[in-house]
């Protein structure tokens, strides 16, 4: 497992064979401000480092420029649909262009918090219990189902956006409404009262590592859009001061988690631990992380001894395809 972080501390003797780079990011979903910077810092780092590094936003330019200007390999900052859900992977995988974090497949899977949750749950994974609802009424027999208090999201969305905690009946149909704007598909989770915590992800398969735990501590409990990236008001404990052993646990659950998927180059998956049981369980997991100001894994890196710059650099090598296309592809007759 060292392997993995002892490559992202080194450094790479041959900048230039990484070719010329392009940074995904803005995107046209909801998280496009996020992506933006997200992106821009992880241009600058790797221009810092010598890398011959360009911004590319997919909402502005069309995917098949990436092949006629030449880019040999892509960074993935875009987050949400349309980024970070398999399309993007999916015409790269076309272009036959490499790109960091996980495949189509995986992506496509991850992003759905439905499916994910349906995944882990099949292979004996912990993760609260949950009813998918397509109306008010269905808000409302979960809530009645799942009790208070009650999370309602979209399916397929991230930084909490449309994200509502319910504490009463009176609330479902407001919730339902602000999570559906985002996606027709609206997920109900148990709440889970205890610590909140994040963990990343770095490598594939079996030498896939998992990098120090994160304890989010933010004020009256609410890790809102607004907490996560425009305030200094939230809490980020690293080390994470859980008791002994606890995040060793926590460390090998989403390791499993990652691997399940079949998720690769990077990846942080968020878990809260049930305050009276200790009982960890899975929320979601992030396939194309944040990388701002105020983003985890690069926490989380640093507290490894993985300066921002090497993580930008040392995923920026692992970066590669699904599947490497014949050199002799087959004409039709």
């Amino acid at each position: 497992m060292t392997d993995v972080l002892a490559s992202m501390r080194g450094s790479v003797t041959d900048v230039a064979a990484l070719g010329k780079v392009a940074v995904l990011m803005g995107g046209r979903s909801a998280e496009r401000a996020i992506s933006l910077m997200s992106g821009q810092g992880v241009l600058q780092a790797l221009r810092s480092q010598g890398v011959d590094a360009h911004p590319f936003d997919p909402a502005e330019r069309d995917m098949g420029e990436l092949r006629r200007d030449g880019f040999a390999r892509c960074f993935i900052a875009l987050h949400g649909r349309w980024g970070e859900d398999g399309t993007v992977q999916g015409a790269l995988e076309l272009l036959g262009i490499p790109y960091t974090g996980s495949g189509v497949l995986a992506s496509s899977v991850a992003m759905d918090k439905i499916m994910t949750k349906r995944i882990w749950r099949a292979e004996g994974l912990p993760t609260p219990a949950w009813r998918t609802v397509h109306s008010e009424a269905d808000t409302l027999a979960a809530f009645a189902e799942l009790g208070s208090p009650m999370i309602v999201k979209p399916a397929r969305e991230g930084s909490t956006l449309g994200l509502t905690k319910v504490t009463d009946a009176a609330q479902c149909a407001q919730a339902y409404a602000l999570a559906a704007r985002h996606d027709p598909e609206v997920l109900c989770e148990q709440f889970v009262s205890g610590d909140e915590v994040t963990c990343p992800v770095l490598g594939e398969d079996r030498s896939a590592v998992a990098l120090p735990t994160i304890r989010i501590v933010a004020p009256q409990g609410n890790y809102d859009y607004q907490h996560k990236y425009f305030t200094d008001d939230t809490q980020y404990l690293v080390p994470c001061g859980l008791p002994e052993g606890e995040e060793a646990a926590i460390n090998a659950l989403v390791l499993k988690a990652y691997r399940t998927l079949g998720c690769r180059g990077w990846a942080r998956a968020d878990v809260m631990i049930d305050g009276r049981t200790r009982q960890p369980w899975l929320l979601e997991i992030n396939t194309a992380p944040g990388m701002t100001g105020h983003s985890l894994v690069p926490m989380s890196a640093r507290a490894a001894g993985i300066s921002y710059e090497a993580l930008c650099l040392g995923l920026l090598q692992s970066a590669s395809l699904d599947a490497t296309a014949p050199d002799n592809p087959p004409h039709a007759e």
